[in-house]
C-alpha cells in the first residue's frame, strides 16, 4: 500500500496560482495511477485530474482544463497539481489519491487517499 500526504494549499486571490504537492511513501509508487479530487462545502467530491503511471498521459475535468496541470516525479515519489488562473469556485479541500486502474476518473476506482489540503480563492 501507499501513504499519501498533501501540502501547498492556502489562501489566494482570484487569478492567482498555487502548486499542490502529494508526497507518497511506499515501495511501488510508480505502479499507481495518481489523481486529484476536490470537495467543496455541501458538495460531493469531484474528479479534477489524473496522470498515468509513467506520466505520459493526463486527463482533466472540463472545469479545470487549460488552467490546471498534473505532473509526477516517480524518483521523488511526488505528484503535483499546478493551479493557475484560480477562481472562487475552485475553493475546496483537495485530495491526492492512488489507483490501480488505468484511466481512473471516479472515486470508487481509487484505493488510497491523502488527508486533503484546503485551497481558498477569494474574489
Amino acid at each position: 500500500q501507499v501513504q499519501l500526504v498533501e501540502s501547498g494549499g492556502g489562501l489566494v486571490q482570484a487569478g492567482g496560482s498555487l502548486r499542490l504537492s502529494c508526497a507518497a511513501s511506499g515501495r511501488t509508487f510508480d505502479s499507481y495511477v495518481m489523481g486529484w479530487f476536490r470537495q467543496a462545502p455541501g458538495k460531493e467530491r469531484e474528479f479534477v485530474a489524473t496522470i498515468s503511471r509513467s506520466g505520459g498521459s493526463t486527463y482533466y475535468a472540463d472545469s479545470v482544463k487549460g488552467r490546471f496541470t498534473i505532473s509526477r516525479d516517480n524518483a521523488k515519489k511526488q505528484v503535483y497539481l499546478q493551479m493557475n488562473s484560480l477562481k472562487p469556485e475552485d475553493t475546496a479541500v483537495y485530495y491526492c489519491a492512488a489507483s490501480g486502474i488505468i484511466a481512473a476518473t471516479h472515486i470508487s476506482e481509487y484505493k488510497y487517499w491523502g488527508q486533503g489540503t484546503q485551497v481558498t480563492v477569494s474574489s
